[in-house]
């Protein structure tokens, strides 16, 4: 767990803390927070102890309680580049990608070798469509930490919408080869050797990015959409339903299952399933309804 590494980096002279830390690598979330909230009280002016209560907060998805004890942190040190690097994923996980990226910016600033904020904040960019960015933000990880599986498997996301799947397949190679349990590479992997036409070589990358996370919905969404695309619609239609039970509000899921069952000719389950993802707020099932639901 990087941020629980991360919390070991801040210096305190608490028991306390040192114990809520082991909670909360057990997942003992009460029990880590009474243990950072004991630290806290016996030193007001515990950074580690407030980044820790953070974490917690942030695992139980408190994050803007985990907010206040980053920034509390970032008061009394401001040159701590961890309390940061917190902020910023919990301001992620709020949408909130312009404080995101201007917290790892920050760690940076203080840490320039602060490899996992290069990443992240490479990860946000990605979200935020900069592709550019984010491929010079995990080549920046790489350069630091060669052996950081999850900045090559970022970048080749990056490379691959920058059109250069083979780029791509390169460094989900890479990847793979340091961190053979990262799903995220397999299925990334998949995608572009799916842009490639290699849809036999897209479906096996997606069945092992299944057995590493088997409630991976993208995954069986997207070996759908490749068996869809070899006319295998009953295999499409499984995969889509699979997708489904992984994540019930996955209407492009449900939109392309019903558009698949009208290929099979099965009207009413497609109507069924047009109308389930219009309702999730896929806006495009609408017209289809109003052509083959009547």
């Amino acid at each position: 767990m990087v941020a629980v590494s991360a919390l070991a980096q801040i210096h305190s002279n608490s028991d306390y803390t040192a114990t809520g830390l082991s909670k909360l690598m057990n997942n003992d979330y009460q029990g880590a927070i009474r243990d950072f909230n004991q630290a806290i009280t016996i030193n007001p002016n515990d950074v580690a102890g407030y980044c820790g209560r953070g974490l917690v907060k942030g695992a139980l998805k408190d994050y803007q309680g985990a907010i206040g004890d980053y920034t509390k942190a970032i008061f009394i040190n401001s040159n701590q580049a961890e309390a940061y690097y917190f902020r910023g994923g919990a301001k992620s996980a709020l949408k909130d990608y312009q404080g995101a990226i201007e917290d790892y910016s920050k760690a940076i600033v203080i840490n320039p070798n602060y490899a996992e904020a290069y990443c992240k904040r490479g990860y946000i960019k990605e979200k935020l469509e900069d592709f550019q960015g984010a491929k010079t933000d995990c080549t920046q990880a790489i350069e630091i930490n060669p052996n950081f599986a999850e900045a090559y498997c970022i970048r080749g996301v990056a490379k691959y919408m920058l059109s250069d799947n083979q780029g791509a397949i390169v460094d989900c190679n890479k990847s793979i080869d340091i961190n053979p349990k990262l799903a995220e590479a397999f299925f990334n992997r998949g995608y572009a050797k799916g842009k490639l036409n290699d849809y036999q070589g897209a479906i096996r990358d997606y069945e092992q990015a299944i057995v590493i996370n088997p409630n991976y919905a993208e995954a069986y969404f997207n070996r759908g959409c490749i068996k869809g695309t070899l006319k295998d619609y009953h295999g499409a239609i499984e995969d889509y339903s699979k997708a489904i039970a992984a994540n019930q509000k996955f209407a492009e899921a449900y939109n392309l299952r019903g558009q698949t069952k009208l290929l099979l000719r099965d009207k009413q389950g497609a109507c069924n399933d047009l109308h389930k993802a219009g309702e999730l707020g896929y806006s495009k099932a609408y017209d289809l309804i109003r052509q083959h639901c009547k």
